[in-house]
């Protein structure tokens, strides 16, 4: 079962039996099927999606979030590509890659905070700076 909800004019899509949650938001610049790719990606490299774990059918997702089902199926497809999820015909869509740890993330984040510290940014300037980058 899928669950919908609105928070910040985004929707969200969590999966029941699963720890997944798709956060999409229609106002940011991002393409949705890059979010999509993006949420599935994290859920990955944080373990709620794990190695062998069915996701659920890209036309549930697509009408939980309230996007084209071809929207989903092109995030699918580029997580195929990086080979963090495989098709199966007649099983769907499952995990099968491990994306990067959430290590690997904040080791970057500390190397940016460092200097910013040097140069005298505070941590919600430093936010602004990179919410403006992206």
């Amino acid at each position: 079962m899928i669950r919908r909800c609105r928070q910040n004019l985004g929707y969200d899509a969590n999966v029941s039996g699963t720890n997944v949650v798709i956060k999409i938001d229609p106002s940011n610049p991002v393409p949705l099927h890059e979010q999509v790719a993006a949420s599935i990606r994290r859920a990955i490299a944080e373990g709620e999606a794990v190695s062998g774990e069915r996701l659920p059918p890209a036309w549930d997702l697509a009408a939980v979030l309230g996007v084209n089902a071809n929207t989903v199926f092109r995030a699918l497809r580029t997580l195929r590509d990086e080979r963090l999820v495989e098709f199966r015909r007649g099983r769907g869509v499952t995990v099968c890659g491990v994306a990067p740890q959430r290590s690997v993330m904040v080791a970057k984040a500390r190397e940016l905070v460092g200097p910013a510290r040097q140069y005298g940014y505070r941590p919600e300037e430093l936010a602004e700076i990179i919410e403006r980058v992206s």
